[in-house]
Formats: C-alpha cells, structure tokens, sequence
C-alpha cells in the first residue's frame, strides 16, 4: 500500500496531531494532494462538515492544513464520552447508538468495515493519505480490538512513527516499552522514532538516541522543540491545562478578562480559542465561584452532559454565582449546553435520561432532548454581523421570550445560542468583545479585523520557509528524502518535516503579530 504512513504516539497528546497535520501542509505546499485520516477518535471537541457529518476537530485542522474540505470519511469513527464507562459512537459522521466499554467490542466488525472502506476512498482520490493512530499502540489488552493503530497498519500495510513527549519524562522507556509489547508482526511495521517537546542541548541527548537504536534496531527519525503556546485544535482534555490564557498584550489601556466554566464533559473548548487569539483578552478555564468575581464576561460552553454538569455546577455553587452575576447585570454567554443550562426547564429522556430538571431560569426558553442530533452549519446575522457556525445537539430550545440573538435568545446582561465557532466570524466578535468592554467599562480596544482566517493561515505556511533546516539549523534539502518516505514507505527524514512545521508556527505567529509577515 505505497502512499501512506501511520503517526502513531506513546501516549495521548504526544503530538501525534500536530505532526500528521504539518506533514500534510508541507506535501500540499510541494504539489502532492494529501488527505487526513483518524480511523477512530475520541473526543469532545468535533464539527460538521458541508454535507452535515460530524467529524474530530483535529481531523477538520489537519484537512485545512492539507488545503482539502473536511469530510467523514477522514475520521469515520468518533467517539464521544458521555460518562466514565459510555459513549456516543458517531459513524460516519452520523449517531448510531451509546456503547460501554466492554460491548463496544461487538461493534467491531461494522466499525472496520468503514474503516477500510473509508481508507480505501480517501486513497483513490488522493496521491497521499497520512494516518493518525489513537491513544497507544502499546495498549496490548485492547489489541485484538484494536482498528487505529496497529490494527489498522496490519490491515493495510502502513509504514508508522512512533511519536513520545520528553517534556513528561521517561521517553526512552516508554519508546522501548512500547516496541518491546508488541507481537512481532506489529513491530516489523515500526519504522522509527520521534522525539516531541525537547528543550535543551542536543548534544546531551544523542548518546540516548544510539542506545535506542541499539537497543531496538530503529533510528530515532527526529526531536522536536517544545515551544510553549501552541494554538491548534486538540483532541482531548488532556492539553486544557496548556492552553494560553492570551497569546498578545492589550492594544489598549485596559485587558479584558474572560472566564470559561471547565465543565466535567466540557466540549467544543475550540469555541474559545479565537477570543483568546485577541490582543488584551485573557481567557482562563474555571471551576470555583470566587475565579468569576473579577470576569467581563463569563461562557459556560458546551457539554456532552448537560444535565449531569448542570448538577456540578450546583454543587459546587457556580450555579448560585452565574445566576447571582447576571442579577447584577453580568455579561453572560450560554453556548449550546451551556444555553440549555439557562433556559427554565430541561426534559431529557435521551442523553442522560434524567427527566425534567429545572434549568437556572436565566433566560425564557424551555429545552426538550430529541432522540435525532441536530448537525448544521447555519448562517444568520447578530450586532449587524453575519455569523456563520455549526451546531451539534439533542437538546431543542423553544424560546418563549426575550431579544433574538442569533438562534437563541437574550435577556439583560445574559444571551444564550445553540451555535459553535460563533467568535470564528472576525467582525462579529470584535463587535461583541466591544460591547463587553463598554459594559465593563473598560478601556479595550480592538485594531485588526480577519484575524482569525489569517493566524491560522500563519500556522500552517509558517513550514515553508523552515523546510531546508534540520535540527537547530543545518541546512538539508528536504523534498527528494520525504517524498521517498511517503511514497516508498522508507524511514527517511520525517523530521526535517515536522522540524520545520513547528519552528514555523513560532516564527509565523511572531511575524504575524508585529506585523513582518512576509
């Protein structure tokens, strides 16, 4: 199976995504029509495509860094927790039912089936398509049900890379380990290594790389940087904590301060990341009532369990703070479970079948579970903007009351909608930002309008100028050595790949930013 490779990671959030989306920028700059692929995801933080599949978010970065459309056949399995031991297995971008953890093996042989049948699409119409595992190869009590990563490089022949993060320690280990667990037949297919997240002197770490490759017969293909404040779409919880309260310093006199309830089942998180894009707005993920005191705004998001979250909230007294802050006349944002938080009723039968809860009461709406999810990407219009977003949801909002604000609703200092990706349309949040600010009554102020589009532009075509440098500089061509990879499926110079897709997101956001890009 020539044309085809396999990222896989020692463990989640290796880097696993970020390498596979700048191996991709960096074919499609060189002419090579390239397309994602995640056979299984599991995730919180998804989207829908044009046609109305729902897909990882990851997978719809790693398109937009190939310079394709997202569609499902490039993630045709996610999967979506909804508590500890269940999930919703979205196939194909469409629902097909909640699963434990020990029945979802009886799923197997329908989940393969797409698997491969979405390989092999993506296949014929692409020259290359760049896989990325899920989790670990080296989880050898799930191997026999295992269709994303070592199963799926069986299935098809794949080439793969394994990905580790030195930044958390014991990486040769667990690159060692994670070689030494699998059958021989899985290891044949490891290629090689790469080292994610160092800081430090190269030099030091060599003689580690010659006693892995003695040790395991493979070369460590490349180490890459750890650079603080990567800004791309991620996967799982597991990189909230490193997300970057703010990437720029205020324009104007004053910040403005943001605060997002991190919800237990929080999903769609990417909502978020162009506010915080923002020059001088701080965004921070909260989970105490005293972290809301000193907010301009407060977005309680997303959640794949609204009733259940609607519960912590109470527990933990948020819920008296939110309903007290908009009392005061608060600024307050609902988005998609987050507004059904706030509406006087929730009657859920289907997600988390809890029957009728009394919502905070905040705005007038009631909200009913349906068994179907509604998927979209609607357009409207909101403070003389077009907006344009995507929604995925069982809950349906029946508003009762109050100002419009886009499919939902607003009362005083409070406003709720069903719609993510809403602050992704630049002049619409620049003109809400603006009237948080004037309520606040800070001295914010806003300059530069398309942002969005063109920082995401920067991260990806930040690689190309980066693509002749190997570790720390040295000058290497790079096109004859990774096309060999891909195409032939040798253990080639991956590194100066992704290398160069990484310097490239620092240099392109700084260039950005002080307005130097070339």
């Amino acid at each position: 199976m020539n044309g085809a490779l396999l990222v896989a990671g020692t463990t989640s959030d290796a880097g696993k995504s970020i390498l596979t989306a700048g191996i991709c920028r960096w074919l499609a700059r060189q002419g090579v029509k390239v397309a994602p692929f995640k056979a299984q995801n599991m995730s919180l933080n998804s989207m829908v495509t044009a046609d109305g599949a729902e897909i990882g978010r990851a997978q719809a970065m790693q398109a937009a860094a190939a310079g394709v459309e997202p569609e499902a056949a490039m993630n045709p399995v996610l999967l979506k927790p909804g508590s500890d031991t269940h999930s919703q297995v979205v196939l194909l971008g469409q629902p097909v039912g909640e699963v434990g953890a020990l029945n979802y093996q009886d799923m197997k042989p329908l989940l393969q089936k797409a698997i491969l049948d979405s390989f092999a699409d993506l296949r014929a119409r692409h020259d290359v398509v760049i896989c990325e595992g899920a989790g670990s190869p080296a989880e050898i009590n799930l191997r026999d049900r295992d269709v994303a990563n070592l199963g799926l490089a069986r299935a098809l022949g794949l080439p793969t890379i394994v990905v580790g993060d030195i930044d958390r320690g014991g990486v040769f280990a667990s690159m060692f380990g994670t070689l030494a667990v699998l059958s021989p037949d899985d290891q044949a297919l490891v290629s090689g290594f790469v080292i994610n997240k160092f800081r430090g002197d190269l030099r030091l770490l060599a003689p580690g790389l010659e006693m892995l490759r003695g040790l395991t017969g493979r070369p460590t293909l490349g180490v890459l940087p750890w650079l603080a404040g990567l800004w791309l779409d991620v996967e799982d919880s597991l990189d909230l904590d490193s997300r970057p309260p703010s990437l720029q310093p205020p324009v104007g006199a004053d910040t403005l301060r943001i605060a997002v309830v991190r919800l237990p089942r929080l999903s769609n998180v990417t909502d978020i990341d162009a506010l915080s894009a923002e020059p001088g707005v701080v965004v921070r993920l909260v989970t105490r009532p005293e972290e809301l005191a000193d907010a301009d705004l407060v977005i309680v998001p997303g959640t794949r369990a609204t009733v259940s979250d609607l519960a912590w909230l109470r527990a933990n007294g948020l819920a008296e703070a939110i309903i007290r802050r908009a009392a005061e006349g608060g600024q307050t944002l609902g988005i998609c479970g987050g507004y059904q938080m706030f509406a006087r009723t929730i009657v859920d039968d289907v997600e988390g079948r809890a029957g009728e809860v009394a919502g905070l009461g905040l705005l007038p709406a009631t909200v009913v579970f349906a068994p179907g999810k509604t998927l979209g990407r609607p357009h409207g219009e909101a403070l003389g903007h077009p907006v344009a977003g995507y929604e995925i949801h069982h809950g349906v909002v029946r508003v009762e009351g109050g100002e419009a604000f886009l499919d939902g609703c607003a009362a005083g200092s409070v406003a709720g909608t069903s719609w993510h990706g809403i602050f992704e349309n630049d002049e619409f949040r620049q003109a809400f930002l603006s009237r948080v600010a004037d309520a606040a009554g800070r001295r914010f102020e806003i300059v530069r309008s398309g942002k969005n589009a063109e920082v995401l532009s920067f991260v990806f075509e930040g690689t190309v100028r980066t693509l002749s440098l190997g570790p720390m500089g040295a000058e290497r061509s790079l096109a004859p050595s990774v096309l060999e990879f891909v195409y032939r499926q040798k253990g080639l110079a991956l590194i100066w790949v992704a290398l160069g897709f990484l310097w490239g997101i620092a240099s392109g956001f700084r260039r950005f930013w002080v307005g130097k890009s070339e």
